[in-house]
This record gives structure tokens, C-alpha cells and sequence, in this order.
């Protein structure tokens, strides 16, 4: 490994850590996928096409230099992808790196969070057991460590979250756990980033120094050594709670020292917990659960309001299955962060929240798969607005300015004001002149750089092969 190498790696476990410019689900704590606060595009120009044969399941991801998306492919083999921004890129150049197979074995579905120089995301999806944490560097997708969490129905579903130097994920089966970013284990062996480094960098001379020496006795059968070669790192683990018990697949959220993490029951399979838990981020013990009617796919999000911090959660009977659309019901509850009393609530009568509450301000912004975006008051629930999409959503909204963006499962994006809910433009990806794509919405779209980025899927239309990646904007 070069110093150069060394210094990157060095740099990108421990001094970039503060500078978290992803660091959890949609962004930041109160959803709105869009952590630069600027607004999003006034009308529906299309600035470039991204075209994949992935399919698109987790929210794209703003990095300082690339959007990251994961993505699936044929018989789910997964993919982490990093993508220009560049307006000018041809489509077939846009992609600057992608980390696939044999690299990853389990399907991705994990959107990732991105910290100064990390990408970190997990890996498995619900029919899968025992997942990966891949920590890469961003700006080539070298892997710089992983952890592994085994278990049944143990998966890494959902985005990691990064706050103070830990990172807190669930893990389906697994509950929830917390990692230690700045305290790293080589080969069992606890260091420091800087001495992890070193480590890394002797490892890798001698494996070069190796593969040179195989060479020239046998050019043909001589194999140079790749990152899984390297010695097993991984960060420190700091707790874990909820094994067995709980069924977190869901993006847990970190708010005022406190973790919020939305827990299923799997009503087949008979095992996790319906619930919202209130953890201490510091040890993880338990200051308040609440009950649930229905799953909180969506997870949990923080907000303030006259009446104190809350915790926002959008629930679902049904999960991200087209085909059990017609029996959608949901609710949206706000509990009181402070000891998990109810605020309010907002049922949905025919159809399931499955993507976070958006918070901006006094409103908080849902979306349900009865094809319907809604606005309520975020101190008392009071409904403001609803705007018909007319098609099921599974994406959350984004928030920028004064506007709500979403898109839908027919492929169609909508623009809506946020104060009163009226539609300012809608896009349908299928029809449009510079897109021509069908195909549906699952990952929530995000606002970056005045940009709306939207990304799709055909998993449920085979005979559509063909997804893409969607960035509208002025310029």
C-alpha cells in the first residue's frame, strides 16, 4: 500500500470524522433529503439521464463529489455505485466507481451515509441471514473495513446513522448496535486509526512483495492480492440491544443524546416487537417504549414544536409489495421524546405509511400508498392539506424551501407547495422527451445543490429491463 494510501485511510477513519455531510437516513433527523438547505428546481427540467440496469430500491445518497446509490441487479446481486454530478458527463462515463461482485455477496438495499471521506452502508435484504457494515473510502470505493453481524433474519436493511464518532444501525433479528468509528480492531487486536494504518500498510508490502515473487516463477497462475486479503478491521463494537427480541429494519434516528428506533413484529414468521424504543445513545439502555398498531417501516422522526421535542412515526400494515396495495391501512403517531407519551395521531384509513415523516418548520409532511401526500401541523397533528397524486407511493417527500417533492409508482414526480399542498409540476419519467423511462419509485428522491435526484425501479415489471437515475434542475 502507498503512504499516499495510508494517509487517505488514516484521514478518512478518524480526522473526517466531525464533518458528517450524510450522516443518517433523508440527511438529517428530521427527514427532509436535503442537508444543504438550499431549494430545489422550479420546474421540471431534466439535466441528465443516468441509465442502469440496477434497480433502484434505497434513496440516492449526496456526497462532496458523487451521488451514491445501491442498487440490485439480476437475481439480486447488488451494487454500490458512485455517480458525477456533472452535467456534461456522457451517460456511459457518468459512473466513477462501483463496488459489486464478488466484493458483495448479499443483495443491497442500505442507503448510505456518507462522512468526510466514508461511505458506509450494510448489506442483506428480508429473505437473507447474517449481513456486512462496509466502511469505503468515497472517492474510489476502496474498502477500508467491515463488520460482520451473523444471525437468522439478521440483515442490514436500513441507512447507518453517524453522530459524535458512533454509529448506531439495526439489524433486523439483530436489534440495534452501535460502533465506535475511532476505535478499530485489527485481526482482534484494538488500535488506534493511525496504527490500524500501519498495520493495513505492512499487511499489503508484504502481499505485493509476495505477488512479485509469484510472478516470476509463474506469470500464469500468479493472482495480486485484493482488499479482502488485507487483515480483518473492523470498528469497535460499543453495545447492542434488542437481539431476538426486536425486528429493526428500519433507519433508526439519533436527536438530543437519544436513539429512535422503529421495531416490526413479522406477523409470518412470528418474532420481533411492534414498537418505538427511546435508547440512550451513550450505553443503549431502554428509557421508553411505546405500542404500536401497525410496523414502523418508515422509522422514527425527530422534531420541535411548542409543545416540546417529538418523535414523528408513520406506520403500515403492508409492506413495500405492490401487490398487497388493496389492503394498505397506516397512521402517523407523534410521541414525546421526553417519555413517550402520545401527542397525537392521524390514521390513514386506506393506506400504509411506509417512508418517513418529513419535518420543515411547523409542518410535517407524509406520503401513503393511497396515492396521497399530506400536510399537518407538527405541534398537534391538525391536518392542513392533502394533495392526490393519483398512484401509490412508497418514496417519502423531500423538502426544500417552500416545496415538497416526491415521486410515485407509476414513475411520476410532483412538485407541491408546501404551505397549502396545491401541485406546482409534475414529471412522468415514462412519457417525458429527455427520459423515456418507465418505471417505479421506491427510494425516496433527495434535493442537493438545488437538484432533485430520482432514481427507479422495475423489480415488479420484468419485461421493463432498463431503470435510471434522474437528476431536474435550473442549471
Amino acid at each position: 500500500m502507498t503512504r499516499w494510501l495510508v494517509l487517505c485511510i488514516t484521514h478518512s477513519i478518524a480526522s473526517a470524522l466531525p464533518a458528517a455531510d450524510w450522516p443518517t437516513h433523508r440527511g438529517n433527523p428530521q427527514r427532509t433529503g436535503n442537508v444543504d438547505g438550499q431549494a430545489g428546481p422550479k420546474s421540471p427540467k431534466v439535466l441528465w439521464v443516468h441509465h442502469s440496469t440496477q434497480h433502484y430500491i434505497a434513496s440516492p445518497v449526496a456526497g462532496e463529489k458523487a451521488l451514491y446509490v445501491s442498487g440490485l441487479g439480476a437475481f439480486n446481486a447488488s451494487a454500490l455505485q458512485a455517480t458525477s454530478y456533472d452535467p456534461s458527463a456522457k451517460d456511459d462515463d457518468r459512473t466513477a466507481w462501483s463496488k459489486g461482485a464478488p466484493y458483495l455477496k448479499r443483495p443491497t438495499v442500505s442507503p448510505p451515509a456518507v462522512i468526510g471521506g466514508l461511505v458506509i452502508f450494510g448489506d442483506g435484504m428480508h429473505q437473507t441471514s447474517g449481513a456486512l457494515l462496509h466502511g469505503l473510502r468515497a472517492d474510489d470505493g476502496f474498502a477500508l473495513w467491515q463488520y460482520r453481524i451473523d444471525g437468522e433474519l439478521v440483515h442490514l436493511e436500513g441507512a447507518p446513522t453517524v453522530a459524535d464518532g458512533k454509529l448506531y444501525m439495526g439489524g433486523g433479528n439483530a436489534g440495534v448496535f452501535c460502533l465506535d468509528l475511532k476505535r478499530i480492531e485489527v485481526d482482534g487486536k484494538e488500535m488506534d486509526p493511525a496504527a490500524a494504518a500501519k498495520a493495513i500498510d505492512a499487511e499489503w508490502k508484504k502481499l505485493l512483495a509476495k505477488y512479485e515473487v509469484d510472478k516470476r516463477k509463474d506469470p500464469d497462475f500468479a493472482m495480486a492480492p485484493t482488499e479482502e486479503n488485507l487483515p480483518k478491521t473492523q470498528p469497535k463494537l460499543v453495545w447492542q440491544q434488542g437481539r431476538e427480541r426486536w425486528h429493526v429494519d428500519a433507519s433508526v434516528n439519533v436527536a438530543e443524546g437519544k436513539v429512535l428506533v422503529g421495531s416490526a413484529f413479522l406477523d409470518e414468521e412470528k418474532i420481533g416487537d411492534r414498537a418505538v424504543y427511546c435508547l440512550n445513545a451513550a450505553d443503549g439502555k431502554e428509557a421508553w417504549r411505546a405500542a404500536l398498531k401497525h410496523n414502523p417501516w418508515g422509522g422514527a422522526t425527530f422534531a420541535k414544536s411548542d409543545t416540546g421535542d417529538l418523535v414523528i412515526v408513520g406506520c403500515s400494515n403492508i409492506r413495500f409489495d405492490p401487490k398487497e396495495l388493496p389492503r394498505g391501512q397506516g397512521e402517523v403517531i407523534a410521541f414525546s421524546l421526553k417519555d413517550g407519551t402520545e401527542k397525537w395521531k392521524r390514521p390513514v384509513a386506506k393506506g400504509g405509511v411506509l417512508s418517513p415523516v418529513a419535518v420543515s418548520g411547523t409542518w410535517a409532511v407524509f406520503t401513503s400508498t393511497d396515492g396521497k401526500m399530506r400536510g399537518v401541523e407538527v405541534g398537534n397533528g391538525r391536518l392542513a392539506w392533502t394533495y392526490d397524486g393519483k398512484a401509490p407511493f412508497f418514496a417519502a417527500p423531500a423538502i426544500a424551501g417552500d416545496v415538497a417533492y416526491s415521486a410515485d409508482l407509476n414513475g411520476v414526480v410532483h412538485a407541491v407547495n408546501l404551505a397549502n399542498g396545491t401541485k406546482l409540476w409534475t414529471l412522468d419519467l415514462a412519457n417525458d422527451a429527455a427520459v423515456k423511462s418507465p418505471g417505479s419509485v421506491y427510494g425516496s428522491p433527495i434535493v442537493h445543490g438545488g437538484r432533485l435526484y430520482v432514481a427507479t425501479s422495475n423489480l415488479d415489471t420484468p419485461a421493463r429491463k432498463g431503470t435510471v437515475l434522474v437528476c431536474i434542475g435550473e442549471k
